[in-house]
């Protein structure tokens, strides 16, 4: 599969630019501090947080934060990849990848699969994401069939063309993503580029080529549609885990909210049956 060129892009306006300004103000009074330091490396000429196991790493994991392609970075998700890091002795890897409007699709892609290909392939290489991330994670996975060990989606966007039923049938029960902001988080990223193309909506890309899988969704999540769809495209090489009340990427937003001590459960014991099973 061609990967569409890079273009120029449009400017943030201000009120973006207000999000990720308070974003970074979080970031630097410790909102998202670990225990142990987080190195920062270049992998593929882009930027990636290293977070380390306390043994030698068994595996390792790039896994993609969430912000619709325009907001978002790797700092809000080190809690998350350090209790990974912990739990399952894999070394997590999160790149700093590029974000619209300044950058539209691929350039986001492209800075993953940079990132996928110069990392070490002595041990096994997972792939994950959040939300957009995931979106990410998941046309990557598609891009290096045989390549990633294993693929896991948490509240994954994985259809720009935000037509799903589940945006008006689950608006009321998700306070965090609604059809508006799918949509101009789409707009932003996509600006002209055909939403159905496999590598913005991997939903539609090739299930031949995906690894095994785990998606998690709360039941309430506008984004469910997305979660259902995939399962059902990737038939045995997938596990859906639905959980009641939990909300848009739980688990790496908050290890004690409802939902993410399950989903945090069910994506180590993947991760551990995956290293098993190449060990």
């Amino acid at each position: 599969m061609n990967i569409p060129p890079e273009r120029p892009g449009d400017p943030a306006l201000a009120d973006l630019a207000g999000l990720r300004a308070g974003a970074e103000a979080a970031c630097a009074s410790g909102k998202w501090a670990t225990r142990r330091p987080v190195e920062s490396v270049r992998l593929g000429g882009c930027e990636v947080l290293r977070v380390a196991p306390l043994c030698a790493a068994r595996g390792r994991v790039l896994h993609f934060h969430g912000g619709g392609y325009r907001l978002g970075m790797p700092e809000m998700d080190c809690p998350f990849a350090e209790a990974l890091a912990d739990a399952c002795g894999v070394e997590v890897l999160l790149p700093r990848y590029r974000l619209a409007p300044e950058h539209p699709f691929p350039a986001g892609l492209n800075d993953g699969l940079a990132a996928f290909d110069a990392m070490p392939a002595d041990v096994p290489r997972l792939l994950s994401g959040a939300s957009a991330g995931g979106g990410i994670a998941a046309a990557s996975a598609s891009l290096r069939s045989g390549e990633a060990a294993g693929l896991m989606l948490h509240s994954a966007w994985l259809d720009l063309s935000v037509t799903a039923p589940s945006y008006d049938s689950n608006a009321e029960s998700d306070p965090l993503f609604s059809r508006t902001s799918a949509e101009d988080a789409s707009a932003l990223y996509l600006q002209g580029a055909n939403p159905a193309h496999p590598l913005a909506s991997p939903l539609l890309a090739d299930p031949a080529g995906f690894p095994p899988t785990l998606i998690s969704v709360g039941s309430g999540e506008v984004l469910i549609d997305d979660a259902r769809a995939m399962a059902e495209r990737l038939g045995d090489k997938a596990r859906l885990l639905e959980v009641s009340g939990m909300d848009h990427v739980a688990v790496t937003r908050d290890a004690e909210a409802p939902g993410a001590v399950e989903v945090f459960a069910a994506t180590c014991a993947f991760i551990q049956q995956l290293l098993d099973r190449t060990s």
